[in-house]
Parts: structure tokens; C-alpha cells; sequence
């Protein structure tokens, strides 16, 4: 499965929400959801949506999974090439890597923000709408 991911934040911090987007092999979607997080900064719901695509992907029952994501830092922290500095993240990125331990494969991918529109636009659902949208909001 391929998990597409984004987070923002309006004002940073401010009001928050990240976007999750899980297709099949056959790029069929299979889960959507943007979740609204009240307040929290652009990288916490860069980290919320990667949790939550990764608990997504789980209960779907994925084995292999790549993430995408146009947030370099996560990428390169979750990959090892950057250290997590910032107290507020380490707790995310433990659990994080906890929950790709669970998966016989677990890749990170970065694209540019025009490649990630799907979960972008589902961020900018939750911010607009002050909830959680799509599958989240069941």
C-alpha cells in the first residue's frame, strides 16, 4: 500500500489538521481522512498524519507499505539522515518507528508538494470545517 501524507498548520502553531491518503498496488483509495488536531504546529500534524496512516494501513492489513510525503524533514528523520532535535517530536517519531516496525517493509518517499494534492487537500477540508473529514470522521 502506498500512504500519502501531509500536515499543516495556520499560523504555526495554530489550527491544525493532516490529510491521509492509502491506495492499493492498483492505486485504488482505500482509505482518506483528514483529521482535525485544534492546536499544534505544521511539523506535529506532519507527524499526526504519518501516525495515522501508518494505524490505517495496519488495521487494513498492509505488509508493505511506502510513504510519501512532501515534508523533507520527516522524511529524513524517519530514514536516519536527520536527528529528531526537537522534545515535542521524539515522542512522535518513537512511536512512529514503532508502529513501521510492525510492517515486514516500510519505505519513505519525498515529492513536491504538487505531487501530494489528494492529502493536501483533505488537511485543508478538517482546518476549513474545524473536524475531521472522510474516513476519520466516522
Amino acid at each position: 500500500m502506498t500512504i500519502h501524507i501531509d500536515g499543516g498548520s495556520r499560523g504555526n502553531p495554530g489550527p491544525a489538521a493532516a490529510g491521509i491518503v492509502i491506495t492499493a498496488d492498483d492505486g485504488t483509495v482505500i482509505h482518506e481522512a483528514g483529521l482535525f488536531l485544534g492546536q499544534a504546529t505544521n511539523n506535529v500534524a506532519e507527524y499526526s498524519g504519518l501516525l495515522g496512516g501508518l494505524k490505517a494501513a495496519g488495521k487494513l492489513g498492509a505488509r508493505e507499505v511506502e510513504v510519501v510525503s512532501d515534508s523533507e524533514l520527516l522524511v529524513r528523520q524517519m530514514t536516519g539522515r536527520y536527528r529528531v532535535k526537537n522534545a515535542g517530536l521524539q515522542p512522535l517519531y518513537q512511536e512512529a518507528q514503532q508502529l513501521a516496525r510492525g510492517f515486514a517493509r516500510c519505505t519513505y518517499r519525498h515529492v513536491r508538494r504538487e505531487e501530494n494534492v489528494d492529502a493536501d487537500a483533505l488537511v485543508n477540508q478538517a482546518l476549513d470545517s474545524k473536524r475531521s473529514v472522510g474516513d476519520a470522521a466516522e
